[in-house]
């Protein structure tokens, strides 16, 4: 599936290098930092982590996204991923903060799971600190049973209030993700960004925001270009695919080019993130998703 990525580093830093050199900008003027921050979730290529680093490079990235790739490191690990990282001139963005949170107690909706859910965000705060990573992504659980939704979402509320008490502590902010269930998640409790920035409003805490899944927010509600525009304020990260398929920008219903312009008129300034299953090389595929998404906020 994945051909000829292993490229020789030093080739690769050359390669930018020389790249770098023929976009200098002339003798006094300053570069014009972006505004928008390209990256990829990790999850969604394949290989081993140095594979998908060097594919993230080779697609002119900024930056990847990490789920549970993180857990057992040891500070040597973080240390050699660090420099791992730096050698393709990438950054890290965003970890899971419960990334089992399918299979363990840490639901956000249940007060009797709090604490372990707090104890996994304090140790995923340390894990960000050491690995200079800005956002942690919360995620508020499946739907209980026998529980009425307005019991369960003033749960989710207060958790996301107190993991933020926690966060204030640090330089790190914590992005709440709603996930679809009509296709990838049946059951999940927090399904639309308008609930979800309801529940960032309502928490309302500095170190709590939102992540704004395009593709689920397509999935389940639609009308995305209007919600992002008021959601805009209170977002951190966007992630992008297509419907249906999740797969490359350009191959289903939804028209980027019009997302893209829309989030640049709210003024936002945060990262823009690929996360879909590529169809074809996956350099080539994110190559072309970036560019896609460069030259449309390129004005």
């Amino acid at each position: 599936m994945i051909k000829n990525i292993m490229l020789n580093r030093r080739l690769f830093l050359q390669s930018a290098a020389v790249a770098a050199a023929q976009t200098v900008p002339p003798k006094g003027a300053r570069p014009e930092a972006p505004k928008m921050t390209s990256s990829v979730m990790l999850w969604t290529l394949k290989g081993s982590f140095e594979e998908k680093l060097e594919i993230a490079a080779r697609a002119g990235l900024q930056s990847v996204e990490l789920v549970s790739e993180y857990v057992d490191w040891s500070d040597a690990d973080i240390a050699r991923v660090q420099k791992q990282v730096r050698s393709f001139r990438l950054g890290i963005d965003t970890l899971v903060a419960t990334p089992d949170w399918i299979s363990r107690p840490v639901s956000m909706l249940d007060p009797a799971q709090r604490a372990n859910f707090l104890a996994d965000v304090s140790r995923a705060l340390r894990f960000a600190q050491k690995l200079e990573v800005p956002y942690l992504i919360l995620m508020s659980g499946n739907t209980l049973a026998g529980r009425s939704r307005g019991e369960q979402y003033t749960s989710l509320v207060e958790s996301a209030r107190r993991a933020g008490d926690l966060a204030a502590k640090t330089p790190v902010a914590l992005i709440l993700e709603p996930l679809n269930t009509l296709v990838d998640h049946k059951g999940f409790f927090l399904n639309t960004c308008t609930e979800g920035l309801k529940v960032v409003k309502e928490a309302d805490h500095p170190h709590v925001r939102l992540l704004f899944d395009l593709y689920h927010e397509q999935v389940e509600a639609g009308n995305v270009m209007r919600t992002l525009a008021e959601a805009a304020p209170f977002v951190k990260v966007f992630h992008v695919a297509d419907n249906p398929g999740r797969h490359d920008p350009g191959t289903g219903e939804m028209n980027y080019p019009n997302i893209y312009q829309a989030i640049q008129k709210t003024g936002y300034t945060g990262y823009v993130t690929m996360e879909y299953l590529p169809l074809g090389d996956p350099v080539e595929s994110l190559k072309k998703a970036v560019s896609g998404f460069r030259a449309s906020t390129s004005s």
